[in-house]
């Protein structure tokens, strides 16, 4: 049995208070995230997560609610926590710069100081597996510009499976995530008012059809859908909800 954290739900700007993507995943084996906004840090402490117990880091995208709180948690391993395990982050083509001049921006030098643990960076491409622990995480290139590619996750673990959209606008390649999933974390950012790059919920609803997925969780919602959930006849995860595969 897995047990799923959202220690953060929110969008980019904390709409309805909530903070940013954070998605905890505890398995028979091992311990991991999906995506570590700016925000993150303090969220998962708030949840009881002791993020010493974290392994891995997977990333969707590189912005900075979905990135933005690996400097912190990589300050707090080495000052507060005097973590000994090695941390793998995994993410799209470009994440060990990006994540290094980060932490350097908001923490001159940081990513030059010797920790006592190993930080190894994998960067992935389209279909190409990250494995780690018992979990095998597969990436799905999605619409979402953020100076590289893009993906929704497919997490593969305990005989279960855990599909996460990350941001995109609507596209075939999250049919193909979620197939067969026990459960799809997808993004409804607005209600029915469709932009580029973001997924409202009106779209996703008209595709319900073609994900052969067992459960949806919507995810990432800003102040329009979160006016609007009364209307929504899908599950909606909130900061601090706990599902269990």
């Amino acid at each position: 049995m897995a047990t799923i954290t959202f220690a953060g739900s929110g969008d980019t700007v904390g709409s309805g208070g909530r903070l940013q993507t954070c998605i905890h995943v505890a398995t028979d084996e091992s311990r991991f995230l999906l995506d570590c906004g700016a925000s993150s840090l303090p969220a998962l402490k708030r949840e009881g997560v002791d993020p010493n117990t974290v392994d891995a880091i997977f990333l969707t995208h590189l912005h900075g609610d979905h990135f933005g709180g690996i400097p912190f948690f990589v300050l707090d391993a080495q000052l507060v926590s005097k973590r000994e395990a090695p941390l793998l982050v995994a993410g799209p083509p470009g994440t060990e710069t990006r994540v290094e001049a980060a932490m350097d921006v908001l923490f001159p030098g940081l990513s030059e100081v010797e920790q006592a643990f190993d930080v190894t960076y994998r960067e992935y491409g389209a279909g190409e597996s990250v494995v780690d622990e018992d979990v095998e995480v597969t990436p799905f290139e999605v619409v979402h510009p953020s100076g590289a590619p893009a993906y929704a996750l497919r997490a593969a673990f305990d005989g279960r499976v855990l599909t996460y959209s990350g941001d995109t606008e609507w596209t075939e390649s999250l049919a193909a995530a979620a197939r067969g999933a026990d459960l799809f974390v997808c993004e409804a950012y607005f209600y029915e008012k469709s932009v580029p790059y973001h997924l409202d919920y009106a779209t996703l609803r008209s595709h319900l059809g073609t994900l052969d997925c067992d459960r949806v969780v919507l995810t990432h919602m800003s102040e329009d859908m979160l006016a609007r959930r009364s209307e929504v006849d899908l599950e909606c995860a909130e900061d601090g909800t706990r599902l269990t595969l």
